[in-house]
């Protein structure tokens, strides 16, 4: 708990069922807790039909709205260690260049087979956001449903989010998931955007851009920030994963982040828990992108 600090609270509605929207309420709490600091947070399905997430953070104005502001004013770029190949196979259509490090600075992985997975940065003036879920070196899985080996980089994902939502984001901060505008590429975290083809009984590829997917941005971009730290678990297959959240059905439960962290792995912790199955499917050729088909309940403790 925060002791002595004067705190501003923030609630947004958020769809359990929507892993994507699940990953950017701990996105929140992370940029909240790195740009204003004593970030706590919790889901409060107090109220049946309205479930809310609730975050808290030290300074006077709403957490949501702050970081909010930092995303509109955010230029997006991507790092590469010293020497890095990759540095020469970044494609100019991609954006602004990769920043180079300096010899012996450090990276949170070994050097990227390709510029695909370089580590994102977001920053607003001296202060920033790292985006490298997809390039962790741990043991975990990186739950990367996007394809981009040798292709489009996150760093351009990133990029291409941020001028959509650049405008209107701060407007959305009473209910940002909802923010929806024409989008053609994600990091497919939020499963209103995406389709199986063969379910669906046609490709957009196919309609030479007659028909255009409406996406969510704002998950997006907070759903990736918010896999910096945790992980959905996968079960047996790259199609199957566990996830949870941790909260209340009664008063407000104010946790910091490392048991919010741990309820989106589906750890056991002291407090109320909600897991659910996250099942996926290939849109396109297997093992490449993955695109979320099904979410269900599993337990309630």
């Amino acid at each position: 708990m925060s002791w002595g600090l004067r705190m501003a609270e923030a609630s947004i509605p958020v769809d359990l069922f929507n892993p994507g929207q699940v990953f950017a309420c701990l996105g929140f709490a992370e940029a909240a807790d790195a740009l204003l600091g004593g970030a706590e947070a919790c889901f409060d399905w107090s109220k049946r039909g309205d479930v809310r997430y609730r975050l808290r953070a030290t300074g006077e104005e709403s957490p949501v709205a702050h970081v909010l502001r930092f995303i509109a004013d955010a230029v997006a770029f991507a790092e590469a260690p010293c020497g890095s190949p990759n540095l020469r196979a970044w494609k100019a259509k991609w954006g602004r260049a990769p920043l180079e490090l300096a010899m012996g600075q450090p990276y949170p992985s070994p050097d990227p087979d390709s510029p695909a997975t370089l580590v994102t940065v977001l920053r607003t003036g001296d202060r920033e956001i790292r985006l490298d879920y997809w390039s962790d070196a741990t043991k975990r899985d990186n739950a990367k449903f996007w394809a981009g080996s040798g292709g489009y980089p996150g760093a351009a994902l990133t990029r291409d989010a941020l001028e959509l939502v650049r405008t209107t984001c701060v407007a959305a901060a009473s209910n940002p998931f909802a923010l929806a505008v024409p989008q053609t590429s994600s990091f497919r975290l939020d499963w209103r955007r995406d389709y199986i083809p063969i379910d669906a009984g046609f490709s957009l590829n196919k309609h030479d851009g007659a028909i255009v997917t409406v996406g969510y941005p704002l998950v997006e971009l907070l759903g990736a920030v918010g896999l910096s730290h945790a992980r959905p678990r996968r079960l047996q297959t790259k199609l199957d994963y566990r996830y949870g959240v941790v909260g209340t059905s009664g008063e407000p439960l104010w946790l910091p982040l490392t048991f919010l962290r741990a309820g989106l792995g589906a750890s056991d912790t002291p407090f109320q828990t909600r897991r659910f199955r996250m099942s996926l499917s290939w849109p396109g050729k297997e093992g490449q992108a993955r695109a979320i088909t099904q979410v269900t309940e599993e337990s309630n403790s």
